[in-house]
């Protein structure tokens, strides 16, 4: 006669699965480093094309005149500060060369070779690039790569040519590290939309606003816009349960993990097609990954190729070595320096414990441990900055942008995986009121002066005879259009109340002056 069940063992298989041993994660690590490998490349590559025109001799706001200042101010303690690589040299030379080697180095990691020195250059070569880059590198997916990336260290198998699918198993310890920054991703993102006391949030219309007031809309921000207000209801409170219900799945058994996996993924994709955030996105998905196992990726496959599921290797005798003593060191550092700016994101402190300041002091300047939350206050206008120029103080002609808003009669861009920093800055600038951003004066000086570089990462430019005597800024307010007035006038975009942001500049002596 067959035994019966206990409750718990029917609990158990509800939550674990009808095969209860213990999950591996090599073909887990194996994805996850690929994929983080291409993404390191992305990033590096998008950087590429701006860098000179961001942070170069004759970008907005040079790299070599950020480090100057630095040495001047800081002394000795710049070093410590300021870690990069280019305090060796900031030469245009130098900018481009970090580029080019954190491509080659991500596409190496990309392919399995020599994955922990790859990981180790890379986060090195990114964290240079952040400690100089000023306001263009201070966003939450910089902080995010550079997190993981730190992370990805601990987790990487040692060798040039290591076994994927055997040898040494990924640190348990970082696995958890790497899935409680997953939940500090989603979860502060959805308890910040509930602290900030943000009206939207709370009575359900914020995705009435996000669509069109979010930095970079595409097409399908477009199209999302036009959908009912009920599904825009509907949608903001799931991306509520999302954010602030399944994080907490993270840490449970693996068919949770696995729904966790499905909410999360499906968020992410959704604001993929709704919204340009380059990289950001598939960098979330990459750190998905981590919630699963060898046979939940089997599981993934198309049939046709997936085959019999993976045989769990033996595992190798438990030992102590250098690495994982130091391994559990550094797991027990990032879990309290991640910790207090996720309790200052919650409002549990102001301010860093006491006992904990030092180390947040000596590894604050890595920026690889951070606090994260994402339109926890919702903008509902969208006000945009129009430069022109002008030869005579008559005839204006605009400045038009690669992606942000500008022209009304173009359509919403889509930048792909690339993402424009400049664009994103007039956006944030735009956001600031009439008094203009701190960097925005120096970006009105290389337009003035008719750098190529910074003219490179605008659409097209105007004066190509030479650059204008004036510049002004216009701030507009903008909203796209409906399907019925796009169709008849041709439209994205309609705008309205303008107003002058900062004054009329023009060039004297090598130096702005403004223009009564």
């Amino acid at each position: 006669m067959a035994r019966r069940s206990t409750p718990a063992a029917r609990l158990r298989r509800l939550l674990v699965g009808p095969d209860p041993a213990p999950a591996t994660c090599y073909a887990t690590r194996r994805v996850f480093l690929s994929l983080l490998g291409v993404i390191y490349a992305v990033a590096f590559a998008s950087l590429w094309a701006q860098v000179h025109g961001l942070i170069g001799s004759e970008g907005v706001l040079p790299a070599r005149d950020y480090l100057a200042g630095a040495a001047a101010e800081l002394g000795g303690a710049a070093w410590h500060r300021v870690p990069t690589v280019l305090w060796v040299g900031a030469s245009d030379a130098a900018l481009h060369a970090l580029c080019a080697a954190g491509v080659g180095v991500g596409v190496a990691l990309a392919l399995g070779l020599a994955p922990l020195p790859c990981l180790a250059l890379l986060w090195a070569l990114y964290l240079s690039a952040v400690a100089v880059g000023g306001i263009f590198f201070g966003y939450q997916w910089d902080g995010l790569l550079l997190e993981c990336g730190l992370l990805a260290i601990f987790f990487a198998p040692t060798g040039l040519r290591p076994d994927w699918r055997g040898g040494t198993p990924p640190s348990r310890l970082v696995l958890l590290l790497l899935r409680w920054l997953l939940f500090r991703l989603m979860f502060l993102s959805g308890a910040g939309k509930l602290l900030s006391g943000d009206p939207t949030w709370a009575d359900g219309t914020a995705l009435e606003y996000h669509y069109w007031t979010q930095p970079l809309p595409h097409l399908g921000s477009y199209l999302a816009h036009q959908l009912p207000a009920a599904f825009h209801r509907l949608s903001t409170a799931a991306t509520l349960a999302i954010e602030g219900i399944v994080p907490f799945l993270v840490f449970g058994p693996r068919r949770l993990r696995r729904l966790a996996f499905a909410a999360f993924a499906g968020l992410l994709l959704l604001i993929v097609l709704t919204g340009n955030y380059g990289f950001f996105e598939p960098l979330a998905l990459v750190l998905c990954l981590c919630l699963l196992d060898d046979r939940d990726l089997h599981a993934l496959r198309p049939r046709r190729w997936r085959g019999k599921a993976p045989t769990p290797p033996p595992a190798p005798p438990a030992r102590v070595g250098p690495r994982s003593v130091l391994t559990a060191a550094f797991a027990a550092c990032a879990l309290l320096l991640s910790a207090v700016p996720t309790g200052q994101r919650l409002g549990l402190w102001s301010e860093p414990p006491e006992a904990l300041r030092p180390l947040v002091r000596l590894a604050g300047p890595l920026r690889s441990f951070n606090g994260y939350g994402l339109f926890t206050v919702m903008t509902t206008t969208r006000p945009e900055i129009v430069v022109e120029g002008s030869r005579d103080g008559r005839e204006w002609r605009a400045y038009e942008f690669r992606w942000k808003p500008g022209r009304l009669d173009r359509p919403p861009g889509w930048t792909a995986l690339h993402m424009p920093r400049l664009d994103w800055q007039m956006w944030f600038a735009a956001l600031g009121g009439g008094r203009p951003a701190s960097w925005y004066p120096a970006f009105v000086l290389r337009l003035l002066e008719g750098s190529p570089w910074v003219l490179g990462l605008l659409e097209a430019n105007p004066f190509p005879d030479g650059p204008p005597r004036y510049v002004r800024s216009t701030r507009f307010r903008y909203r796209f259009t409906t399907p019925a007035e796009r169709a008849a006038s041709g439209r994205w975009w309609r705008r309205e109340r303008p107003g002058p942001y900062g004054p009329t500049l023009e060039l004297v002596a090598g130096r702005l002056q403004r223009v009564r």
